[in-house]
Order: C-alpha cells, then sequence, then structure tokens
C-alpha cells in the first residue's frame, strides 16, 4: 500500500521547542511526525493514519485533502511534484 503525496511547499517547517506541547508538570510530551502523509497537520501527525489501515498491499491510493476521501490511483510517471513517501 502506498499514497501519493504532493507536496507544494519549497521552504523547510520550523519545529520549534518552545511550541511543543507539555504536561501538567511542565515536562515536555512527544511530538510524532507525519509518516502516512495525509495528515491535515503535516509534518505533524493529527492521526489521519487510522483511515489508512485498511488499504490493501500493492495498491496506490490518493487522498482528495479537502474531503479526505481515498481512491485506488496509478503512480505517477511523469516528473511533476509528486513524490512518494514511506
Amino acid at each position: 500500500m502506498a499514497r501519493i503525496v504532493r507536496l507544494q511547499a519549497s521552504d523547510p517547517v520550523k519545529i520549534d521547542p518552545a511550541t511543543w506541547p507539555r504536561d501538567a508538570q511542565g515536562n515536555l510530551k512527544p511530538i510524532f511526525v507525519c509518516a502516512c502523509g495525509v495528515s491535515k497537520t503535516f509534518p505533524l501527525c493529527d492521526g489521519s493514519h487510522k483511515r489508512c489501515r485498511d488499504e490493501i498491499a500493492g495498491q496506490d491510493y490518493t487522498y482528495d485533502p479537502t474531503t479526505g476521501e481515498r481512491s485506488p490511483s496509478t503512480p505517477s510517471t511523469s516528473s511533476d511534484a509528486t513524490n512518494s513517501i514511506g
């Protein structure tokens, strides 16, 4: 199972430790980086990967960025801005 992710940004994403979540004692809480490519808060995980759990091995998928709807797809062979993550 693979997902096709189109990245539009041309700059890095700054992850500032000052904005990291903390627990009641002020200790830093873990931050999870998105590995599925469908997070609405990419590059941070928002739990969207749960929608990917029933993907079929060997099948590529595209997720609509607005609705989150999944559809089977064919990998792009052109030299556009499509990147595979994972």
